[in-house]
């Protein structure tokens, strides 16, 4: 039984701070085992700041990309069994590129929606609804990305956020610059991309980053003074492409001779990281530092098949490609947690976690998870041990990722695919050529190394359990333009590889 000073203190405060396309190393915090040029490179303070007074996790891993991590946040489940497998776009349309041998299943191209009637959707309840049935005030900053258009999901306000903000459909953001309106007409693109609700800041000279930090101090501001708990989902549209100059860090990094791609990319890195500095001060203003619990992470691995200045799939080094990719540069994301009282400040983790590990554990932190009648399914799990050091080791506990779409892109790990990580071990299934990977990634962060010949049984225990595990979630498999047939199961595909008939190949 919990104490009665545990049942009478006020539930924390949560405030979440996602940032969209940061990779494990945009960050003068070093998540590997030494600091990198990389985190050489960039500027970060209040990342730093927040490390030092709380808990890094160097292993969060998240989906493949924007919308499938969005969703499992917000429900606690896991993209297979959720089948927002790819990123959302607009009503009944998918957003796959054109693949040669492969037609994608049909995923739930609307996302997430409150209606069960919304058709390729997911119903399900989220951690918004579920605080707010406890008395938590949720607000909704920035990029929302969790239902398609003209969908009921593609407002937050249907999702169990009582405020929202400049969230909508869209993946990134028409503009970052209030000279332009925030829209994309300076790209010729269509109306889809301008980013609602912030129009007072038009030709304000404010850049993005800035006007959702603003947004997002007034509603603590509000919660404060009547005087009410509050889940503050931060979600910035940076460092989305297309990039922009912010002018406030811009020649620093011009002046440091980086590529101008890169340079912008810097600025933006920077302009984010001062956001998180002006909340972590706004906290301590209103005294609310003590309780409140702090949650930093990115939705996928950094760019870089596209879209960046120098050579593609290097920006996210030691770690192999990046967003869209099965390696870990796509998959693997900066994590930082303060809880007051329960973090240690400076304090390490190295265990493993999953993005839909995050429900789950911020129901538990928050109490709604002892005050809730009933608690909905979910595929993750708490960390709270974790962050509370109170378990030495975790239990080894698989992860699972699907991606049986396809973003366009080639490169290391790029392609529908499907993966499984146990202890050490992750086993990579690609689905077009039914090729697989093995990496001790331990052993090789930056998986250089196939051990699939030499370790024959751990491919086949992996993929067993990861075969086992999608035909309990009824995970979508593409279907081969050739044969016609569903793309076979891991277990099924490596068993034709061992046997020599002519199947994949490692």
């Amino acid at each position: 039984m919990p104490s009665s000073t545990a049942r009478t203190s006020p539930p924390p405060n949560i405030l979440v701070f996602l940032v969209d396309d940061m990779g494990w190393q945009d960050t003068s915090v070093p998540f590997h085992s030494s600091a990198t040029p990389l985190n050489q490179r960039y500027r970060t303070p209040a990342m730093a700041r927040l490390a030092a007074s709380g808990m890094k996790f160097t292993q969060a891993y998240v989906a493949s990309v924007c919308s499938p991590s969005r969703v499992s946040l917000l429900t606690g489940l896991n993209a297979a069994r959720h089948r927002v497998t790819n990123w959302t776009m607009r009503r009944d349309r998918a957003t796959d590129a054109p693949h040669p041998t492969l037609v994608p299943p049909a995923w739930n191209v609307n996302g997430i929606s409150p209606d069960p009637a919304t058709p390729r959707a997911i119903c399900a309840p989220t951690l918004p609804g579920l605080l707010r049935q406890v008395g938590y005030r949720t607000v909704h900053i920035g990029k929302a990305h969790f239902g398609a258009a003209d969908t009921p999901g593609a407002n937050p306000l249907n999702l169990g956020f009582e405020v929202n903000v400049a969230g909508h459909a869209a993946g990134g953001p028409g503009s970052y610059l209030s000279e332009q309106g925030f829209s994309g007409a300076w790209r010729q693109a269509d109306a889809f991309w301008d980013i609602p609700g912030l129009e007072k800041y038009h030709g304000t000279h404010t850049f993005l980053t800035e006007a959702l930090t603003r947004e997002a101090l007034a509603e603590m501001e509000r919660a404060v003074h009547d005087q009410c708990p509050f889940f503050l989902y931060m979600s910035h549209y940076a460092v989305h492409v297309p990039f922009a100059p912010d002018p406030r860090f811009i020649e620093r990094y011009r002046d440091a001779g980086l590529d101008p791609t890169e340079a912008q990319y810097a600025a933006l890195l920077e302009g984010m990281d001062k956001s998180l500095g002006d909340l972590l001060d706004a906290l301590d203003r209103h005294g609310l530092s003590d309780n409140t619990l702090v949650l930093f992470l990115s939705d996928n691995g950094g760019l870089s098949a596209h879209g960046r200045g120098g050579p593609p799939h290097t920006h996210n080094a030691p770690l192999s490609s990046g967003k869209g990719s099965a390696h870990e540069g796509g998959i693997r994301v900066p994590m930082l947690v303060r809880w007051p009282g329960v973090t240690a400040p400076g304090s390490v983790c190295e265990e493993y976690t999953m993005v839909e590990d995050l429900l789950p554990t911020l129901l538990e932190a928050s109490g709604a998870a002892s005050r809730l009648p009933a608690l909905p399914p979910t595929d993750g799990r708490s960390f709270v041990p974790l962050l509370r050091q109170t378990v030495v080791s975790a239990p080894e506990r698989p992860l699972y990722w699907h991606y049986p779409n396809i973003w366009g892109p080639t490169g290391p790990g790029l392609g529908p695919f499907s993966a499984i990580r146990v202890g050490a071990w992750k086993l990579i299934y690609y689905h077009a050529d039914r090729r697989f990977e093995l990496f001790n990634i331990p052993a090789d962060i930056s998986e250089t190394t196939n051990r699939l010949a030499d370790c024959p049984a751990t491919a086949r225990a992996l993929a067993g359990q990861l075969s086992d595990w999608f035909r309990q979630v009824g995970a979508q498999m593409p279907t081969d333009r050739d044969t016609g047939g569903l793309v076979p199961w891991p277990d099924v595909a490596l068993a034709a590889a061992t046997a020599g008939t002519g199947g994949p190949r490692p």
